[in-house]
C-alpha cells in the first residue's frame, strides 16, 4: 500500500471522482477539488504531499494555478493532466517546474507509479536537507575563516590532506584554531562519519593519560572499579585528536609510539593486544624539534606525528581577517543569544584592528561575547572591550617583547576572571600548572587580591 496526502484538481466531476477512488484504493491520502479558487482555498488551511492538476480548466487553467501552488509550497511537486491536443501546453509547464505530466485516458497503475515516485523523490529531497542539518550539528565549529594568503595557504594543504589517512601534525600559538583545523580535516575525511574524539594530553598526569588513550581493566589500579574502554577504542574507524602532545612524558611518549605505528593497544592492567583503526592528528603550541634537542620529546614518535605540516598563523599575522572573524563571532553569538545581529563602531572596528590579540581567535571569541553581553544597544562601541585599559596590548606599541606581551595579557586575563584560575587557564588554552609558574615567573602573586 501506499501513502501520502493527494490534491486533485479537476473541473469533471467523473474524473476527479474516478481518480479519488483509484487512489484511494492503493492507500493514498485524497481530497479533490472542481477548480484553482477552490484548490487554492484548501491550500490556504492544509498541506500536500503532491497536486495532480488538469491542465483546462476554466477561468485560471493548469498552467497558472501551477505557478501558483509553487508560491504557497515550492517542494510540492505537481502532475500535469492532458489530453493529446495539448502535450505542447504540458511540455511548457514541465520546463515551469512541474513534476511530470500524463495524458488522457489515464492507465491507473501508470498514474499510481508515477505518483508514487514523484512522492518518493520529494521524500528524499527533504531527507538530504534534513542530513545536511544534522551534519552542521555533528561537525560544529568546522568552517575556517580568512581571505588571506596564510589562511587560503591552510584550506589548501586541509583540502589536501583530508581525503587521506596521513597524520597531521598542527602548530600554532594558543588560540590560534589547531582543533578547528583538526575538525575541519576530519568533517572533510572519509572517516567523517565516524567518531573524532579529542584528548587534551597537557589536562592529565601520566596515569590518568594512560588510562584515557589505552583504557584499564578492572583493577588496574585503585579507583579501576569497572573495565574502560580508552580513546583508541571509542574512536575505532574515526580520528582521534592529540591536543597539547608535546605536554606527554617520555614513558606515554615510548607507548604512543606503538600505538601510532602498529594499530594496536593493550589496556592498561592487561597484556591482550586489541586491534584498533584511526587516524591521528595531534597539535602543540611548542617548538617539537627544540624539545627534541632538549631530550624531552622522542624523535622518533616527532617523525612519526610530522608526516603533514600545518601551521596556523596568528591573528595578529593576517589582520585582513580580522573584520570576517568579527563578523562570523557576532553572528554566532547572535543565534545562541536570540538576539538581533549587533553591529561594530567604526572606531571599534578601528580598536579591534590595532589589538595585538596575543590569544589569538579564542581571545577574540570572548571579546566579542563579553561585548554582546554587556552591551544590549544595536552597536558595540569601544568601551564594550576590555583591553582598552591596555595601550601596551595595542600594535602601535613599538618595542614591546613578546614576555612583556604576554604577562599584561595574563593579569588582564585575571583580573577579568576576578583570579579564578581555573576559568583563566581555560581562556588562554593553557592548564593551571603552566598558568601558575607564568604567575610565578612574572611576580604576578603580588596583584592578586588580598
Amino acid at each position: 500500500m501506499n501513502s501520502g496526502k493527494l490534491l486533485i484538481v479537476d473541473d469533471d466531476i467523473v474524473v476527479r471522482d474516478s481518480l479519488g477512488k483509484w487512489f484511494e484504493s492503493e492507500g493514498f491520502d485524497v481530497t479533490i477539488a472542481p477548480g484553482a479558487p477552490a484548490a487554492l482555498e484548501i491550500l490556504s488551511r492544509e498541506r500536500f504531499d503532491l497536486a495532480l492538476v488538469d491542465i483546462k480548466m476554466p477561468g485560471v487553467d493548469g498552467i497558472e494555478l501551477q505557478a501558483r501552488l509553487k508560491e504557497i509550497d515550492q517542494d510540492m511537486p505537481v502532475v500535469i493532466m492532458t489530453g493529446y491536443a495539448s502535450v505542447e501546453t504540458a511540455v511548457r509547464a514541465l520546463k515551469n517546474g512541474a513534476y511530470d505530466y500524463i495524458t488522457k485516458p489515464f492507465d491507473p497503475d501508470e498514474l499510481v507509479h508515477l505518483v508514487s515516485n514523484a512522492i518518493s523523490h520529494r521524500t528524499a529531497t527533504r531527507e538530504v536537507v534534513r542530513l545536511r542539518e544534522n551534519l552542521k550539528q555533528i561537525f560544529p565549529d568546522t568552517q575556517l575563516i580568512g581571505q588571506s594568503a596564510s589562511m587560503k595557504r591552510v584550506m589548501e594543504l586541509v583540502e589536501t590532506v583530508a581525503p587521506t589517512d596521513a597524520t597531521v601534525l598542527i602548530t600554532g600559538e594558543s588560540g590560534t584554531g589547531k582543533e578547528v583545523v583538526a575538525r575541519a580535516i576530519h568533517a572533510a575525511s572519509p572517516r567523517r562519519f565516524n567518531p573524532m574524539v579529542v584528548i587534551h594530553c597537557g589536562a592529565l598526569t601520566e596515569s590518568l593519560l594512560e588510562s584515557e588513550l589505552f583504557g584499564h581493566e578492572r583493577g588496574a589500579f585503585t579507583g579501576a572499579q569497572a573495565r574502560k574502554k580508552g580513546k583508541f577504542e571509542v574512536a575505532d574507524g574515526g580520528t582521534v585528536f592529540l591536543d597539547e602532545i608535546s605536554d606527554i612524558s617520555l614513558h606515554v611518549q615510548t607507548d604512543l609510539l606503538r600505538v601510532l605505528q602498529q594499530k594496536e593497544i593493550v589496556r592498561v592492567g592487561d597484556t591482550q593486544q586489541i586491534k584498533v583503526d584511526f587516524r591521528a592528528i595531534a597539535a602543540t603550541n611548542k617548538s617539537l624539534e627544540q624539545l627534541v634537542e632538549e631530550r624531552l620529546f622522542r624523535p622518533d614518535l616527532y617523525y612519526r606525528l610530522n608526516v603533514f605540516a600545518i601551521d596556523i598563523p596568528p591573528v595578529r599575522s593576517r589582520r585582513e581577517d580580522i573584520p570576517l572573524l568579527v563578523d562570523h563571532f557576532l553572528q554566532k553569538f547572535a543565534g545562541q543569544m536570540n538576539r538581533p545581529v549587533q553591529r561594530l563602531s567604526p572606531r571599534a572596528l578601528e580598536v579591534l584592528m590595532d589589538y595585538n590579540w596575543p590569544g589569538n581567535v579564542r581571545e577574540m571569541e570572548n571579546a566579542i561575547e563579553r561585548a554582546m553581553l554587556i552591551n544590549r544597544e544595536t552597536e558595540l562601541r569601544p568601551e564594550d572591550f576590555p583591553f582598552q585599559s591596555h595601550p601596551s596590548l595595542l600594535s602601535g606599541a613599538v618595542g614591546q617583547r613578546l614576555e612583556d606581551i604576554e604577562k599584561t595579557h595574563i593579569e588582564k586575563m585575571l583580573q577579568e576572571t576576578n583570579w579564578n584560575l581555573s576559568k583563566t587557564a581555560r581562556i588562554l588554552d593553557i592548564d593551571r600548572t603552566t598558568l601558575y609558574n607564568k604567575i610565578k615567573r612574572y611576580g604576578l602573586r603580588d596583584a592578586a587580591p588580598k
